[in-house]
């Protein structure tokens, strides 16, 4: 099973793509879950939902849906004042979402280096006794191939913790001419490529361009990746961004079409409808 997914399942720049003219915020989850089974789930890095929220989220998806959700940043990205009792909390308040959400990924900031792994462990220990957890590292030591990144990838194992593939080649190979390049550029890392399976349920962020033959180029590689870790029996998570995710939807369906299989977000969207009618 491949779970396909954006960063978010609600933006208005998808109107006349995947939802319909004049569908209104609130149904943009249940709209984006026919075609989409998963969704990167960036809103809870900023901001905690409230209970009745989480709820809603469990209710508007359908059945097969998976959510993947990021640890808070202020819990994530200043861990040196990390408090146990706060990240029970979060995860007391996302407990009602347990059987749809597949992943919680802890997205760590560019300065968490090896100094940093005991704590890291701690956080492991915590998190991995609920939920599967995905690490992402952005510290350039950790891409080394050598004693750093071995390393951390056995701590992530003892844990059966995934380690999460971040790929913005695709977004930097473009010159910044657009207002939104130059902003995904600014705030993406770029980061050397190890496609680098530790679990069952190996998890992929890739960064494209609004230009899809761009797109093409840079994820031919992970078209073969996926396809073995298909055949392996894992459950491969991607997840496509954009410059400004206008774009997301079209890039994963592309990669999907590319890749040869079988996955909702080929049944028709309301764009697809709209174009028929003109004919």
């Amino acid at each position: 099973m491949l779970y396909l997914g954006c960063p978010v399942w609600a933006n208005p720049q998808w109107k006349n793509l995947i939802f319909n003219s004049t569908l209104q915020p609130s149904d943009f989850l249940a709209n984006y879950s026919r075609y989409f089974n998963s969704v990167e789930g960036n809103t809870s890095f900023y901001a905690d939902p409230s209970p009745q929220t989480v709820a809603r989220w469990a209710q508007q998806s359908n059945a097969h849906f998976r959510f993947t959700l990021k640890v808070p940043q202020r819990l994530s990205h200043q861990f040196q004042q990390f408090q146990p009792e706060e990240l029970q909390g979060w995860l007391d308040l996302i407990t009602p979402l347990a059987d749809k959400l597949a992943l919680v990924h802890l997205q760590l900031p560019a300065f968490f280096s090896p100094e940093h792994l005991s704590w890291l462990s701690h956080m492991l220990n915590l998190l991995c006794s609920s939920f599967v957890v995905a690490v992402e590292v952005r510290h350039p030591v950790f891409f080394d191939k050598a004693e750093h990144e071995i390393r951390l990838n056995r701590l992530l194992r003892d844990f059966a913790a995934e380690r999460v593939m971040f790929d913005s080649r695709a977004l930097f190979s473009v010159p910044a001419t657009t207002a939104a390049l130059l902003d995904a550029q600014r705030k993406k890392p770029y980061l050397p490529v190890h496609a680098v399976a530790l679990t069952n349920t190996p998890m992929l962020r890739f960064v494209g361009t609004d230009d899809m033959a761009v797109n093409q180029q840079y994820y031919q590689p992970w078209l073969k990746k996926v396809r073995q870790w298909l055949d392996e029996g894992k459950t491969p998570f991607c997840f496509f961004h954009s410059p400004d995710n206008a774009t997301a939807p079209l890039l994963a369906r592309q990669f999907v079409l590319d890749l040869g299989i079988e996955h909702p977000v080929l049944s028709p969207w309301p764009q697809d409808q709209s174009q028929l009618s003109l004919l």
